[in-house]
């Protein structure tokens, strides 16, 4: 058996305290998001400063969990795309309970937010399908995700025919693909503290954009 026990680093970077947080938790997250971006070694250690977790509830019954792209956020929310024929495209149609979180290691922070997933609207979809380059539109039409396939090679072949099919064409976002908005209910800043004591600050959801905020015993 590997020992991990010895694995051990102190938390001391950073405080999150009540004097300094804003009524409203999407606000200290463009404040920490926009940190994190600015902060010199965070690129520099291979951090993309919107790759985030997104956890399901499968058909299956079991929670999976696998990392994503932000792509957009604002009060209402947060937008990732994804193929809605996906293995997590197929369990948010079934439940669209789901938890994203974001880890930036550098800064010994974490944010974790519970909310609804419903899909973009067509026009949103259509308007960051056209902003993509033209090899990753093609990309999304020749996958068809979370799909069994017999190799490699019939993902490149069929690329190599949609290359020759829509040279110089407009490339057209398929029906299957698509934006899902996050509507948090939850959202929980975590920062490392030395000794283990972190400061964790809960926002939750009352009602129009309005939000409770505690301190959670870390």
């Amino acid at each position: 058996m590997e020992d991990l026990g010895n694995y051990r680093k102190s938390y001391d970077k950073n405080e999150l305290l009540e004097s300094s947080i804003p009524e409203d938790p999407i606000n200290l997250f463009n404040r920490w998001f926009n940190e994190v971006k600015d902060f010199d070694g965070f690129e520099a250690s291979g951090g993309e400063v919107n790759a985030m977790t997104v956890s399901t509830i499968g058909l299956d019954g079991f929670p999976k969990s696998r990392v994503v792209l932000l792509k957009q956020y604002s009060e209402e929310g947060f937008i990732f795309y994804t193929n809605y024929n996906s293995e997590k495209g197929r369990a948010i149609a079934n439940n669209p309970n789901v938890c994203i979180s974001f880890f930036w290691h550098t800064m010994e922070r974490q944010v974790i937010i519970k909310g609804i997933a419903e899909k973009t609207t067509g026009q949103v979809s259509d308007n960051y399908f056209d902003s993509r380059p033209d090899g990753s539109k093609l990309g999304a039409i020749v996958s068809n995700q979370s799909q069994i396939i017999e190799s490699r090679a019939v993902l490149e072949q069929k690329l190599q025919l949609l290359e020759k099919d829509f040279e110089n064409k407009e490339i057209p976002r398929p029906e299957f693909w698509g934006g899902f908005l996050v509507r948090p209910i939850e959202v929980e800043f975590w920062q490392g503290r030395p000794n283990r004591l972190h400061d964790r600050i809960r926002y939750q959801l009352i009602q129009n954009y309005n939000w409770s905020i505690d301190r959670l015993s870390p």
